[in-house]
């Protein structure tokens, strides 16, 4: 029998309340819980080590040269400075594959520390960060011509997707969350691609934590960055024509931090932000909504589409982010640009809204973390066995994952030859 695959995992996200953090805290436990070698490293108040069975931490104190990202997301371009301190408590760990999660300065470690150490590279894709930038670009831009706005916009996007590809290009095998992006990224790359699941805690957030209240009010809500690559201005307009028809026994509940928070309020006569929530009180206000919009076209999947779905909570998206998710009309999920309208058919018909919840409620339990994890290791497996990816790997490299050339044959979860 195989030893298991040792991986570290460099994220630029861990503590923070994003999808990318979330993911990356359930990986180490999922990790920790089948007691398998892997090493998490992440930003923290204090350079340390920490050890917990089978998981090792590295956390890394960012520096004073630290900027913002938005919100509480930073990027440190000095943090190169830990990579022999790294280099060092990896010597004992001896990882087989180090993942890293993003083109962040974490993500930049950790292409260096493989570098170094001759180990193979799989880098994941999260976010369409070339999108985040247009859309913020053309935000801080509305004041000048419509067309000039544009035309500069789509050529930002194009210049930043094409600098994050040839980092990509960096990996011996990348991931995404959508079928799409895994197409993009194999032919733009030239690196076997791979689909990357995401799941759901079902114990966390579930219908059984909705509160009962007497006020009536219809709650729509949201969950994520209030800022302009989310597209959460469309709630500005859904309110309108929620009242424009007659609507008024309603509220809107948007959950979260960023730069159009202050806008919101103003704009907004049933809007609620009450900032970041996490844990216990995240979960019970998921429980108390009666459906979840999501007015982002950008994501590449939006992990809290699950989290309302877990909660018995139906949800409205865009086509196109419904495709990504892979959810339609029959598991919870009600699809189309005229958010006004889908809420409408909620609000009018409670049996609608519970049988939608029933059906978004057992996709997600169909989505669990372990599950995701599982497909996880066979991708692993199944791509250090690619002869694509062992003509790149160092000789060292190769002799240590010959157990997973021989396992390769079968293919992992998800997978699409």
């Amino acid at each position: 029998m195989n030893p298991p695959l040792r991986v570290a995992l460099f994220t630029d996200s861990f503590q923070e309340a994003n999808g990318v953090a979330t993911l990356s805290q359930e990986y180490a436990e999922y990790a920790r819980r089948a007691s398998l070698p892997f090493c998490c490293v992440h930003s923290g108040e204090a350079t340390r080590s920490i050890s917990d069975g089978s998981l090792y931490t590295l956390e890394l104190k960012r520096g004073p040269a630290s900027f913002s990202l938005g919100n509480d997301l930073l990027c440190d371009p000095l943090l190169n400075r830990h990579r022999n301190w790294v280099l060092r408590q990896l010597g004992p760990f001896k990882p087989d594959l180090i993942h890293i999660m993003g083109p962040g300065d974490m993500g930049i470690l950790g292409f260096w520390v493989a570098h170094c150490l001759q180990i193979p590279m799989v880098a994941s894709w999260h976010t369409n960060l070339h999108e985040y930038l247009g859309r913020r670009f053309r935000n801080m831009l509305s004041f000048a011509p419509f067309s000039l706005v544009e035309r500069s916009g789509r050529l930002l996007e194009k210049h930043s997707l094409r600098a994050l590809l040839k980092f990509y290009r960096l990996a011996h095998f990348v991931m995404a969350p959508n079928h799409g992006m895994v197409e993009l990224l194999s032919k733009a790359t030239g690196r076997p691609a791979y689909p990357m699941a995401h799941g759901v805690d079902i114990a966390r957030f579930s219908p059984d934590k909705r509160a009962v209240t007497t006020s009536g009010e219809f709650c729509i809500g949201y969950v994520g960055r209030l800022s302009p690559e989310k597209n959460v201005s469309a709630f500005v307009e859904l309110e309108r024509k929620l009242l424009a028809a007659g609507q008024r026994n309603f509220r809107l509940l948007l959950i979260g931090e960023g730069s159009q928070r202050h806008w919101l309020q103003r704009n907004l006569r049933f809007g609620e932000l009450p900032g970041v929530l996490r844990g216990e009180p995240l979960a019970t206000a998921f429980a108390g909504m009666d459906a979840f919009v999501f007015p982002s076209m950008t994501d590449t999947y939006g992990l809290v589409l699950l989290e309302a779905m877990a909660s018995g909570v139906p949800v409205v998206v865009t086509p196109e982010t419904g495709a990504q998710v892979e959810v339609n009309d029959r598991c919870g999920a009600l699809l189309g640009n005229d958010f006004a309208a889908s809420l409408m058919a909620l609000m009018n018909s409670r049996k609608l809204r519970d049988s939608m919840g029933r059906e978004a409620r057992h996709l997600a339990c169909s989505r669990i973390w372990r599950g995701v994890f599982d497909s996880f290791y066979q991708t692993f497996d199944h791509a250090l066995g690619d002869p694509q990816v062992r003509a790149r790997m160092h000789p060292a490299a190769l002799a240590r994952t010959s157990g997973a050339a021989q396992s390769s044959a079968r293919p992992p979860i998800g997978f699409t030859p």
